[in-house]
Formats: C-alpha cells, sequence, structure tokens
C-alpha cells in the first residue's frame, strides 16, 4: 500500500495476462499494487496463482478483479493470497449482502476455509480468523443501475471495504452507450465518490491520462488503476515506431 500524500492509498497497475516481466516491471517503476483482471483478461487459475506468489515475494500486493462475484472465483484468489478482490456486476444491495460475504470468514461473511497460501501452508494461528478478515479487502463494483441506487446501503455492509466504479459499463446500462467522459458520466462517478468518502471508505477505478488522473484524485480515489499492460504496450511501441519512421523520413 502507497505512503503518500492524499487519499491515494493503492497506485495500481492493471494486467490482462500473467506475464512475470510486466509484473516486475510494474515494481521497478514504482507502482505497489497490481491488479489481476479475471473477467476480461486471459488468465487461468493456475496463472494467476503464479503471479500472487511471484507479486507477493516482490513486495507487491496483488488484487484480483474475479470472473464471477460468485464463492468459488472469490475464494480461489483468497486461498492463493490475494490481498483483495474486486466484484464486477452487482445488482445491487442483496447481491452485494450475498457476494462480498464469500470474502470473509465467519461471524463476518461465508468465507469457506481451504488453507493455502493464506495460512502460509502451514495451520491456522491464534487470531487468524479476524487477521485474514482485516487483511483481505473486498470492493464490490458500481457497474449498473442497481447498484448505482443502492450504493449507500451497500456501503454500510460491513463485508465491504471500499467500492470500484466501473464507469463502461455504467454508461451502458445507464443508456448512454457507454463511457464518452460526459457530464452524465462525471455525474455518477462523483455521486459514487461522495457516498464512499462520506462513508469513510476507499473508491477506485481504471484511470487513463493527465484529465482522468487530476479528475479522480480532486474527488478522492483511493485505489488508483493506472493504465494496463495492453495500453502501456501500445502507447510505447507506437511512440517507438514513429520515432523510427521520423527519423527515416529526416
Amino acid at each position: 500500500m502507497a505512503k503518500s500524500k492524499g487519499s491515494v492509498r493503492w497506485y495500481a497497475f492493471w494486467v490482462l495476462g500473467p506475464s512475470l516481466v510486466t509484473i516486475e516491471q510494474a515494481k521497478l517503476l514504482g507502482y505497489d499494487t497490481i491488479v489481476m483482471d479475471m473477467e476480461h483478461g486471459v488468465f487461468t487459475h493456475e496463472g494467476a496463482d503464479r503471479v500472487i506468489a511471484f507479486g507477493k515475494s516482490l513486495g507487491l500486493e496483488v488484487w484480483a478483479r474475479v470472473s464471477a462475484a460468485e464463492r468459488i472465483p472469490i475464494q480461489h484468489m483468497l486461498d492463493s493470497g490475494a490481498d483483495g478482490v474486486i466484484l464486477p456486476h452487482i445488482d445491487g444491495l442483496a447481491h452485494a449482502r450475498v457476494a462480498t460475504a464469500f470474502a470473509k470468514y465467519p461471524p463476518l461473511g461465508s468465507r469457506s476455509v481451504g488453507g493455502g497460501r493464506s495460512w502460509k501452508w502451514g495451520g491456522p494461528w491464534d487470531g487468524w480468523v479476524n487477521d485474514e478478515n482485516r487483511r483481505v479487502k473486498c470492493f464490490p463494483m458500481i457497474e449498473t443501475t442497481e447498484a448505482l441506487a443502492e450504493v449507500e446501503g451497500i456501503l454500510k455492509l460491513k463485508t465491504v471495504d471500499g467500492l470500484f466504479i466501473g464507469p463502461f459499463d455504467l454508461g451502458m446500462a445507464r443508456g448512454r452507450g457507454g463511457y464518452t467522459s460526459s457530464k452524465a458520466d462525471f455525474d455518477d462517478i462523483i455521486a459514487i465518490a461522495k457516498a464512499a468518502n462520506k462513508a469513510g471508505k476507499p473508491w477506485g477505478m481504471n484511470i487513463y491520462g493527465k484529465p482522468q488522473s487530476e479528475f479522480t484524485a480532486k474527488h478522492g480515489v483511493g485505489l488508483a488503476c493506472i493504465g494496463d499492460d495492453v495500453t502501456a504496450l501500445q502507447m510505447g511501441a507506437g511512440q517507438m515506431l514513429t520515432d523510427m519512421k521520423t527519423a527515416a523520413k529526416g
């Protein structure tokens, strides 16, 4: 977790595939967290397990946006030692209450006991339930009209540590055809951010470019997911190609 001025607690790099070189570069560049995209990326369970082990060995926090807000995808990542889970497509308060409980052990939630890396490959120690419930962060996504309408109730759940905004799907659900940086898009983000800030819980989203960085920082983003591995490759490789073509013409 970052130690920095302002409200940003995690400077995260979003990854769509299990490249260990990418994870190492994120650490070298100064990121403190990586988020694996299990929903839209190309991770297998085994590949994600390797990334978690490698990332944590480098001193990174490793989170996962799980493939679905269901028990098995959530517990797979937590048994492998993930520090946080982001739960997609939450359909309102009732769904959030059930899904986020999968990330916390009883009596707080209903997480199944599986051991593994989360137990350091040994057995439970005194106080392990409370330790693990504190360590693991659970961020349901606000990307449906139902979740947006019930965001304050979702934030009151003890199994919810923060929120993650999905502006593209939210824009689609709201009839705007996706995310276009319109005033309506920004108004939704601001409303969610205000609710989270009022509840004293962090919120996060994917951030691309200086305008989004400035906007999200202004409204107190806590989990700043800055770019992703594919976009970084496109930007870097594209600029190098442009430089070479320009030089060749000159």
